[in-house]
């Protein structure tokens, strides 16, 4: 079964009513989970709505708001930390956690990075998006999970290159067209992430790159469909 995250990451704008809104209509739709982000000030201090972003973020003061709403709608949720420091509020509350494209891509050239050894050492499921097959180790001693991810936003159907699609575990869309992430679960990944929205006329960070509520239902819908075929 192909696990299917549904990335609400800062569409859901601070609002709790919305958020809760989100993993309600993630969970009806077939999604297995639903994640957000963590990341600091510093992190965000250069982007021109810094203080609407920093209302999106999980911290320490929010995280059991969050968690009891998940809780409340009977959906797993888990997060991508940006900060080391963020793994440690974040740890007791989470199962698994997701690692960016950029910071898996500074562990992997450098061989170290503080942030992905912190999340290795937590012993839970990790997740990693890359974007170039050919660095990831052929042994994974760390056991990570590597997801493949085109980072542009929003990534168009010729940005993709799904013959790299043996190497990884499965992918990360950005793409606002059911085709991609449809082809990913026909190719046999086992996890698949999505972003969603709400509203796509509205003004959310990712709407660019996001699937509304119907669109998520149907893709849903068809990867449940593909997995009863025999390939």
């Amino acid at each position: 079964m192909v696990f299917v995250v549904a990335e609400i990451g800062v569409n859901w704008n601070g609002d709790f009513e919305l958020l809760e809104q989100m993993m309600l209509k993630s969970k009806e739709s077939g999604c297995n989970s639903i994640k957000l982000q963590a990341f600091n000030e510093k992190i965000v201090e250069n982007h021109p709505e810094k203080f609407r972003l920093m209302k999106t973020t999980v911290d320490s003061s929010n995280i059991e708001k969050i968690d009891s709403i998940a809780k409340k709608i009977g959906i797993e949720w888990f997060c991508t930390p940006m900060y080391k420091e963020a793994i440690e509020f974040l740890n007791p509350f989470v199962s698994r956690f997701k690692i960016r494209n950029s910071d898996s891509l500074d562990y992997l050239k450098n061989g170290k990075s503080e942030l992905v050894e912190a999340v290795i050492k937590t012993k839970k499921i990790v997740y990693a998006s890359v974007s170039d097959s050919k660095i990831i180790p052929d042994t994974n001693t760390n056991g990570i999970k590597w997801l493949y991810v085109v980072p542009k936003y929003p990534t168009n159907l010729e940005d993709l290159d799904f013959s790299q699609m043996g190497k990884f575990d499965g992918y990360s869309n950005h793409c606002p067209k059911l085709v991609a992430p449809l082809t990913a679960a026909i190719l046999g990944a086992n996890t698949i992430e999505i972003h969603i929205t709400s509203d796509k006329t509205k003004d959310f960070f990712d709407n660019n790159v996001s699937l509304d509520y119907q669109e998520l239902t149907s893709l849903l819908n068809l990867i449940r469909e593909i997995e009863q075929v025999k390939i």
